[in-house]
């Protein structure tokens, strides 16, 4: 992966950034996608899920573990 390079735009500067980007990669990397070899993905050939995910649903799992906004709404400035 590009993101473990210092050479690229990709590379995380911050500790956070770098392990959520992993943790995207891997989640899709074994539920997400197609394995040549297995014919399916990963989690589905070990009984963890009965289909692969789509995007969709992999960002749906991280808009639910997103913490609620503290700060209240900016209101629309009228000119």
């Amino acid at each position: 992966m590009r993101r473990f390079t210092r050479l690229t735009n990709g590379f995380s500067k911050k500790i956070e950034n770098h392990s959520a980007s992993v943790a995207l990669y891997m989640m899709y990397y074994n539920f997400g996608r197609k394995h040549k070899t297995l014919g399916t993905t990963p989690a589905v050939a070990a009984g963890i899920t009965d289909h692969i995910w789509s995007v969709e649903e992999i960002i749906g799992l991280l808009e639910k573990s997103e913490p609620k906004a503290t700060r209240p709404a900016r209101a629309a400035s009228s000119n």
